[in-house]
Parts: structure tokens; sequence; C-alpha cells
């Protein structure tokens, strides 16, 4: 009643509509339309052209003029203070920032290298946490070992991961052999056989006995009664057909040929030239049967002397363990040993007694028997003039070992060669063999200083 305008009934049909139902404006009101929220679902557009902030400026008036020159150039000079402004601001970055930046591209570079290992030796295990070791560098260290190596397989003598600061063991080589003595094995045969030895039937004959039959047929010698040769040595002057002999060895048997040069056992560091004829004999055992072929024993089997000199006293360390390892206590089994030398006189009386090397095979210089077959043998597949006749230098007398008429024969060819003929002639033949002969007599003439 106090809501009703005085004078006018509440329920008169000319009154405001809805005036006696209380909320009835809103129901009869319609919503505004409003624009649907948007949304991110689709792809999103991709602004065309550069960013406004590094867009140049339009420049007008478009035709050749000095107006345009003078506005181009006004940019030029804001675009260099820009450049200078950014270069400034990065020369005077915090320190402390720069050092940051540092600190991470120095990580990051050592992540591409990876972490370094060294590579020692276990010489004793003091508990489960802590051992001895050693590194070719010489000195020993009481170091700890980390949790996550197998312990079962540490043992005195093994190879094993060092970190490359704390010295710590942090992991276990499982081959320990060294890697001079995988490269020693022969995985190919030589083309070399027996059929292309000029002659040498004898030593052919007793290398077979001493070597090849006792690895294919030891019965016999059982049957016998004798034990057979553990190793023979090949000696005589250069060029006879020492290597030549065992590489023909190596061809024909199937047993494993480890060959090594006598210098290769001479090594830098105190110990590690006795440790490596140790490793070439076991691996020799591991892959028995096999034969050892050491070239060139001399260089450290040498008489040995008094000296001061440490790298002296080493060489001859190195061969006391080839003494112990050719006939000590462990016996070698199915390994048979072949040396060769040139100077069999220098070498010390223990290294070639009977027991370690039981045979000593001598290569002479050829005979005429042998040097015919040498010649055959080297002009089977030469062209050779008719004129030719091989028994007039086969037959002279002179020092020629089978390398000589190899070297003979090859340069020979080469004057022929030379003379752009496709025949080799006697007078080819009889140059090449003075040039040889001369070369061999290291170029002094005879009687030069008589």
């Amino acid at each position: 009643m106090g809501n009703t305008p005085s004078g006018l009934p509440s329920n008169l049909p000319g009154g405001p509509p809805g005036a006696n139902q209380p909320g009835g404006d809103k129901k009869d009101q319609k919503k505004k339309w409003e624009p649907p929220l948007p949304t991110r679902v689709g792809k999103k557009k991709k602004r065309r052209g550069p960013d406004a902030s590094s867009k140049l400026p339009p420049v007008f008036p478009t035709t050749r003029c000095r107006l345009k020159l003078l506005k181009m150039e006004r940019i030029k000079d804001y675009l260099l203070m820009e450049e200078e402004f950014v270069q400034n601001q990065e020369r005077l970055k915090p320190e402390a920032a720069r050092e940051n930046t540092d600190a991470e591209e120095r990580t990051r570079v050592d992540d591409l290298r990876g972490t370094p290992m060294a590579v020692g030796t276990l010489e004793e295990i003091i508990d489960d946490d802590h051992a001895i070791i050693s590194t070719a560098s010489g000195p020993e260290f009481y170091v700890s070992i980390m949790s996550f190596v197998d312990k079962d397989m540490l043992e005195p003598g093994c190879t094993i991961l060092l970190h490359h600061k704390t010295q710590a063991v942090i992991g276990v080589l499982n081959d320990d052999v060294d890697p001079l003595v995988s490269v020693m094995k022969l995985d190919k045969a030589p083309t070399e056989s027996y059929a292309d030895i000029g002659g040498l039937e004898q030593q052919i004959q007793e290398i077979k006995e001493s070597v090849e039959l006792p690895l294919t047929h030891p019965e016999l010698y059982e049957e016998m009664g004798i034990k057979p040769p553990k190793g023979v040595i090949l000696y005589g002057v250069p060029g006879t057909g020492k290597t030549l002999l065992a590489k023909a060895v190596a061809n024909q048997t199937s047993a494993t040929f480890l060959r090594v040069v006598g210098s290769e056992l001479i090594q830098k560091y105190l110990g590690d030239g006795p440790k490596l004829v140790r490793e070439l004999f076991k691996a020799a055992e591991e892959n028995a049967p096999s034969i050892v072929f050491i070239d060139e024993i001399d260089a450290i089997g040498t008489k040995r002397y008094d000296s001061t000199s440490g790298g002296e006293r080493e060489i001859q360390r190195t061969m006391l363990e080839l003494l112990n390892q050719l006939d000590g206590f462990d016996t070698r089994g199915d390994v048979k040993v072949i040396m060769a030398t040139n100077r069999i006189e220098s070498l010390d009386p223990a290294l070639i007694r009977p027991g370690r090397i039981d045979r000593k095979i001598e290569f002479p210089l050829p005979d005429v028997k042998t040097k015919r077959h040498i010649f055959r043998l080297h002009t089977s597949k030469m062209n050779v003039a008719e004129d030719v006749d091989l028994e007039d230098f086969v037959t002279l007398k002179d020092d020629l070992s089978g390398a000589d008429i190899k070297a003979v024969c090859t340069e020979a060819g080469l004057l022929a060669l030379r003379e752009r003929r496709m025949q080799v002639t006697k007078a080819d033949f009889a140059s090449a063999r003075e040039k040889v002969l001369y070369r061999k007599n290291e170029g002094a003439p005879e009687g030069l200083y008589l």
C-alpha cells in the first residue's frame, strides 16, 4: 500500500504491468547476445613477415633523390648505434654470469669427451673396500674399491680400470691379455709353402721332426720312449731362408702361430718386458697347440755381463723370464718355440742349451744344386730371352745367398723395363749380378784398400 501511487488502485488495467508480481520483469526480459569466448583449439595462425620491432621503417619518397638518401643514412646510423649498444651490453655483463656460462660450456665439453679411465694391475686385496694397485708409471697406491665392482672377479695380477683422479678401482677388464700379444697372433696364414723354398731339404726335414710331428703325431714319440724337442733355433748368414722356412711352417700347420721380433719384447718401463713374455706364453697355452716364432732373438738373448745401465739390466731380466718360460717348473705342453738369428755366437749359453733349444739348424750359403733350384723358382714367371743360360750364373764362384739371387732376378727385370723391353736378356742378368755383388760388398770394389 505504501508502494501504490495515491488515488490509483493497484489492480487497474492502466497500471504498470507486473506491478503486483515481484520479479516478473526479469523473466520476461530476454538476455542480451554476447560473443563466445575465444578458444585455442586448432593451429595458431602464424604471423607473416618480420616482427614489428625489427622491421625497418618505410622510406619515402620511393624515387631516387637526395631526401631518400638522407633518410636511409639516418636509418643506417640508428642500426650502427643499436649494434654498438648490444655489444656493450654483452661486454658489461656481470663477471659471475660469464663464469657460469664458461662452467656450463666446460661441463658440456667434458660430457662430449667422456671420462677417461686409467689401466692398472691389482697387486693385493686388503679388504672388501681397499686394495693395493700399480700402474705403468711405476709407484703403487693404496686405493678404495667402488661398491659396484664385482668382487668375485678381483684377483691379484688381474687388469683393472682406475679413476683418472682418485685412482679408485671402478672396473675389471675381462681380457687381461696385452694388446701386443693379440697383434702377434697370425689370423691369416702366409702364402709361402715348402715348395717355394729352394733346396734346404735337410733343414725342412729337421724342422718337421722337431715342430710339426710332435703336434700332429705325439704317440710316435711315446712309443719311442723319448720326449719331443721343446724348440729349435735357425741360424746362418742373412738371406739364407730362415724366416721363409718359418712362414712355410705357419702355412702348413693348423696350429696357432704367434710371431714376435726380439726387439718387441724390450719395453720402456721396468717389468713390462718380462710381463709381455709371460703373457705371450700364456696366450700360446690357451690356444694350444701353438707355435711361437721369435725372430732376431739376439736382441734380448745376448750373453750376460755386469752392467751399470738400467736398460741393459732390464733386457737381461726379460731374457731370464724367457729362460724360465722355456724350461721352468711349469710344463709348456703343446707349445713349440722357433727362434732365428744371424749371430748365434753372441747368444747366452743358457738360452741354447739342450732342454730349452734341443735342435740347432744351420742354414749355409746355397750350393750349386740349391742355386739352380732358386734361379728356377724366381725365373719361372719371367719372360726370359733364348740367349739366357742360367747354368752360366749357377756355376759361378760367388757368395750369393737366396735373397741375393732373388735380387738379381728382380734387378734384371727392372733393367729390361728401363729399355722398354718385354724380355730379359743375358746382359741384363750379368749387369744385375754385378750390381748386387757391388752392393753386398758395401759399395767398395775389391782390393781398393789393400
